[in-house]
């Protein structure tokens, strides 16, 4: 054959496209099958399964002695999976760690790793054996309950699935990335799944939402509080998808003189402590978190991290509330419940279809079961029958074996006896030719044959075993109750936390009692304490008082100016109140020829009545008037001759406004003629001939408007003088009103 020659029938004929699909596909269904996606019925992915099976073969029991991590792993990777020992051990270890597992399989003997994230030992110096829970997984494996295959080799036999006797998938969850498709399935408490179950097996046509007033969320190993809010937790398990917020458990200690540290004693699931910890820590010397001072881990067994305040001024809420934003104290577990129906189709199931198929799957093994126990039980019948002919006729039957050719088809043929039965007899030891043995072969005959009438009903009604199921759940539920050490729930199903508004400056001043004293001339300056009497201010010559306002250093200070803006003092950084103060220019970008109308303090969520010398306004949100910067916020439009001139806060209460003009004209509108704005001109209030407004007020029409008369309060309840459309020129006040038109005197 020539050297260039092509062999034909090498080359296959075939798009390079279809060529690489079909091997795509195969990949992707190998990977989602065999590696990735769990089992709806077991909870388990072949890598467990195969450990599961490997220990039970080594009866690795929980009341045995364990066994060398080395050797289960051998055994493994030698009769079942054929892949690295490290990805192996690797499964063991985390079947075994209480903080990942809800419910460990597999009982750990020496360095299993920690929650700080630190590694196993080395397979050759740990040990390990099953947990009862692994048990209850494989309890009747080997009384025909599930199908067997052959292993990689052919050499032995390997489970397809586990009996299951455990709802593993929901009680300890199960994560994995696939080809195309990943699986995200939380832990959840076992008591809570039976009686969901229970409550499946009473109604079928029970909804998703019904079964959640029982699984009220995860139940993680690391506890914490589930802080997702009821609707969204339905509709995580209706759909199959969603999201559960986890925040760590912490609680406040008190300590001497008015100090107090946060210990927290729970964080959330898969969050590793000493990368929480250093997180916490670059917070703290990067100075983005100013209201904590230090972090302190004092875990030995159970979790205790000692979060320092500061000083005793920060509020603890607004300071974990800072922490939960900016650190993994609060994090987001994603549920996708993405799992092999039957070991072979992957589908997205909600939580009623994944309690029911691993109830079917209960109810296939015990009908399984049950008849492997039959043929059992009417193998051992037939042979005690046999034994009882023997027990009847015993001396033909020695005579017969000691002196006929063919004793096997002699005993046969003589009694009818089938051919297991004449090798029971044959079988049969002269020890046991006694009065006393026939006795107990009929109670044994009489039990069995009870046994036996039982069984075939189990087996032919499926009423009867969906009750022996009830039955199952019934006992898992009291073994995992919540007054159990393993069963009760961990994870507290919280409330969703309403919004804080952290302001890091604010929680780290110190709440003290203030006064704010501003002199006409805008000298501020800050005396401690409230009660400050007129006696104790001193002004410089020609000035006098303008503004008295008992506030707190918490407290944020509104000056409104005569240009129409706001500008914001923080309280706490006003001048001392020593001496006569500083002017308040100093402190903000006010303009020469601008002075000062109103000072106030900022009260959230509340509303301002703005006014203009010319008589137009509106009310604006007082949140919207908060400056940034020294250049203040402009807030009421003016120009020209036309100033800033007032600025009121609105009662809720209030349903009525009462302006009045220099030219002593009053007129009281209907509150809802007020328009709200975030800026603007305004809308005119009262018309002048000539001069401006004078003065303005809100009040309640029931309560009638009130000013000062002389040394006391002047009220009038009949308003309907006076009483017009906005924009109205109004009428002359009242007998005794103030002739400086103004509604305090």
């Amino acid at each position: 054959m020539a050297q260039n020659e092509v062999i034909d029938h090498d080359i296959i004929d075939q798009p390079f496209t279809e060529l690489l699909s079909e091997r795509y596909l195969s990949y992707a269904l190998s990977t989602i099958m065999s590696r990735s996606l769990p089992d709806v019925r077991d909870g388990m992915k072949p890598v467990h399964r195969r450990l599961m099976y490997a220990m039970y073969q080594l009866k690795l029991s929980p009341t045995t002695p364990p066994k060398k991590s080395a050797r289960v792993v051998g055994d493994v990777i030698g009769k079942f999976h054929p892949h690295g020992d490290t990805a192996v051990y690797d499964a063991m270890v985390r079947l075994a760690q209480d903080f990942a597992q809800r419910y460990p399989l597999v009982d750990g003997q020496g360095n299993f790793g920690n929650i700080d994230g630190d590694n196993a030992a080395a397979m050759r110096y740990t040990e390990a054996r099953l947990t009862d829970v692994a048990l209850l997984l494989l309890d009747g494996i080997e009384e025909n309950a599930v199908d067997f295959r052959p292993t990689y080799d052919g050499s032995e036999k390997e489970p397809v699935v586990l009996p299951g006797g455990f709802p593993n998938l929901l009680a300890n969850g199960s994560s994995g990335i696939a080809v195309g498709m990943a699986t995200s399935i939380p832990p959840h408490n076992v008591a809570e799944l039976c009686s969901a179950m229970e409550m499946i097996l009473e109604n079928k046509d029970v909804s998703v939402a019904e079964l959640c007033t029982y699984v009220g969320g995860p139940d993680f190993p690391t506890g914490g509080t589930l802080v997702e809010s009821a609707e969204d937790i339905v509709k995580a398990y209706e759909t199959g998808r969603g999201a559960f917020r986890v925040r760590a458990k912490w609680e406040k200690e008190d300590l001497k003189q008015g100090q107090y540290q946060i210990v927290v004693t729970e964080i959330p699931y898969q969050v590793q402590k000493s990368k929480l910890i250093e997180k916490i820590a670059e917070l703290i010397t990067t100075r983005k978190l100013p209201m904590l001072d230090d972090v302190i881990d004092e875990s030995a067994e159970d979790i205790r991290l000692v979060l320092v305040p500061k000083n005793r001024n920060v509020d603890p809420i607004v300071l974990m509330e800072a922490l939960f934003r900016n650190t993994d104290l609060e994090s987001r577990f994603s549920m996708n419940m993405n799992v092999l129906e039957n070991g072979l189709v992957p589908r997205v199931m909600n939580l009623k279809e994944v309690l029911q198929h691993w109830m079917n799957h209960q109810k296939e093994v015990l009908v399984r079961r049950s008849q492997y126990r039959l043929e059992k039980v009417l193998h051992r019948l037939e042979v005690l029958e046999g034994y009882l002919v023997v027990y009847l006729n015993i001396d033909e039957v020695i005579r017969i074996i000691r002196f006929e050719d063919d004793p096997k088809a002699e005993l046969a043929k003589k009694f009818g006896l089938s051919e297991v039965q004449v090798e029971a007899v044959l079988n049969l030891r002269l020890r046991r030719l006694h009065k006393l043995e026939e006795m107990e072969i009929r109670t044994e005959h009489d039990a069995l044959s009870n046994e036996r009438d039982e069984l075939e009903k189990l087996i032919g009604s499926d009423a009867r075993q969906w009750t022996r199921i009830k039955k199952q759940i019934a006992g898992l539920k009291k073994q995992f109750g919540e007054d159990t050490k393993l069963g009760a729930r961990r994870t507290v199903v919280g409330k969703p936390p309403a919004p804080v508004a952290i302001d890091l400056e604010a929680a780290m001043i110190e709440k003290e009692p203030i006064t704010i004293i501003c002199s006409s001339q805008g000298w501020i300056k800050a005396m401690k304490g409230h009660g400050v009497k007129a006696d104790d201010v001193k002004y410089k010559d020609g000035d006098k008082e303008a503004f008295v306002l008992e506030a707190q250093t918490t407290d944020k200070l509104l000056v409104f100016a005569t240009n129409g803006r706001f500008y914001t003092l923080g309280c706490d950084k006003l001048p001392p109140g020593r001496g006569f103060g500083e002017p308040i220019r100093l402190m903000m970008d006010l303009p020469g020829d601008v002075d000062i109308a109103q000072l106030m303090l900022h009260k959230m969520g509340a509303k301002i009545l703005v006014v203009a010398t010319s008589g137009h306004g509106f009310i604006v949100p007082a949140d919207d008037v908060l400056a940034q910067t020294k250049n203040g916020k402009q807030v009421l439009n003016v120009s020209g001759t036309v100033k800033a001139k007032l600025a009121a806060y609105v009662d809720g209460s209030h349903d009525m406004v009462a302006v009045i003009g220099q030219n002593r004209k009053l007129l009281v509108f209907d509150m809802e003629e007020m328009p709200e704005m975030g800026r603007g001109k305004g809308v005119i209030l009262q018309k002048y001939k000539d001069g401006g407004v004078s003065d303005i007020k809100t009040f309640s029409q029931a309560e009638g408007l009130e000013f000062r008369y002389g040394a006391g309060i002047s009220k009038v309840d009949d308003l309907t003088p006076w009483l017009g459309k906005r924009a109205s020129a109004g009428k002359m006040p009242p007998n005794g009103f103030p002739k400086n038109n103004s509604f305090n005197g």
